[in-house]
């Protein structure tokens, strides 16, 4: 370890990447702590708003209504959508094929969509969050205070993105998954306080969380090998005799990554803040789909029905997102170009469907995984006492982490090894 660890500082670029990285996400923490002017922040309770779970998931600047609460996820709808629609608009689609200067394009069309999604979807988060302060938290009523802080949360919002986008150009690893990445990780230290605090007070709390630690352990190391995991599909390519059998087609179990988890998130979490809203009505049927919603699809109070619903949801998003994305279609017609066929398989029609029948069947291991990963840290906070803002890391976090670090190390290798080949040319 300390072996590999100074061949990175003798490495004098990576050296200088790493620390010019490190010095961004020191100064995307400062700004996580910079709050929103004119905000009463003792009006929020996340315990009785139901709203932990959300902000377990910001790293701790939405429990603080720092200007960076929404974190990035504006841009990562964005994105989404961007991504969605590379399938659909054909201009899109030509573009995504142009190589690099097409992927720069589109990333601009991305950062362009994202400012009127965060300026929206900052309204809605401020309304929301006064909901569940009882309307304490800001005069809604009041353009001259609710648009300055709509514009301070927006602005942030683009700020991060901005600092991954230099970690990114300047950096090492990907700079909106690094943002990401620190902002799950920062939270683990107040987690652990918390829990220290707690266990003084009442001890039965501290079993299941140790037992959860040591169950958090465990799934990491699963999911390490299930990130890694994928099915090499031998590819045969003809005039290049015995040697076109080395040639293969990798398809990973987890094809859809964390895309799923985020959409199904965003769809679980959709009756709670409808329920926020409907319990300040004067209408008692909304108040009784309030009540209804608290018991059977809250967060803080998981039901079998929310456990069941978000199972499933992950498991149909990721068939969902890979149908979008992976086109047995258009692998089978440029292995076909190019001269290639699997072994056994007919070029064609027949390549297409034994391509699209092994996704579905790897779709269906990885999005369950992927569900079963996501419902587990719910499915303990239902059985013991331990809640949800008492989790060292949800279960999606988990994937984003175990994603994150592969690829940085990935890349922190792949430049070693180029330093390695400079020094001998």
């Amino acid at each position: 370890m300390f072996k590999y660890l100074s061949q990175i500082w003798k490495a004098k670029d990576l050296r200088k990447k790493i620390l010019f990285t490190c010095f961004i996400l020191v100064i995307y923490r400062f700004i996580a702590h910079v709050t929103v002017p004119g905000i009463n922040q003792d009006a929020l309770n996340f315990e009785k708003s139901g709203l932990g779970f959300l902000a377990m998931l910001t790293g701790g600047s939405f429990n603080k209504f720092s200007i960076v609460l929404m974190g990035l996820g504006p841009y990562i709808n964005a994105s989404i959508i961007m991504q969605l629609l590379t399938v659909v608009v054909p201009k899109l689609e030509s573009l995504s094929k142009e190589g690099e200067q097409g992927r720069n394009k589109i990333s601009r069309y991305t950062r362009f969509v994202t400012l009127p999604l965060a300026f929206v979807q900052s309204y809605g988060m401020i309304l929301l969050l006064n909901a569940s302060s009882g309307g304490k938290l800001i005069n809604i009523s009041d353009p001259f205070i609710i648009l300055p802080a709509m514009l301070f949360v927006t602005t942030g919002t683009l700020l991060i993105m901005w600092l991954g986008e230099l970690i990114t150009q300047k950096g090492i690893g990907n700079g909106i998954s690094l943002i990401i990445f620190t902002g799950i990780v920062s939270n683990i230290h107040v987690v652990l306080s918390q829990i220290g605090l707690t266990s003084m007070k009442d001890t039965s709390r501290l079993t299941p969380f140790i037992i959860f630690t040591i169950i958090t352990l465990l799934m990491l190391f699963i999911i390490i090998m299930f990130t890694e995991g994928h099915r090499n599909i031998p590819i045969t390519y003809s005039g290049r005799g015995t040697r076109g059998g080395n040639a293969g087609l990798p398809i990973r179990i987890n094809q859809a990554g964390m895309i799923p988890i985020i959409f199904a998130i965003s769809m679980i979490s959709f009756p709670t803040i409808l329920s926020t809203f409907f319990k300040t009505s004067t209408s008692e049927w909304l108040k009784k789909i309030a009540n209804f919603i608290d018991i059977y699809l809250s967060s803080q109070n998981p039901s079998y029905l929310y456990i069941i619903m978000y199972f499933l949801l992950v498991l149909a998003f990721s068939y969902f997102y890979v149908s979008i994305t992976f086109d047995p279609n258009k692998v089978s017609e440029n292995l076909q170009k190019r001269g290639g066929f699997i072994p056994g398989i007919r070029p064609g029609k027949e390549t297409s469907k034994f391509l699209g029948k092994v996704s579905n069947h790897l779709n269906l291991f990885g999005g369950s995984f992927l569900a079963i990963v996501a419902i587990t840290p719910i499915i303990f906070t239902k059985f013991t006492t331990l809640s949800s803002n008492e989790m060292i890391i949800s279960g999606s976090g988990l994937i984003i982490v175990v994603g994150v670090v592969l690829e940085l190390i990935r890349q922190i290798n792949a430049q070693l090894i180029m330093h390695d080949y400079d020094k001998l040319v």
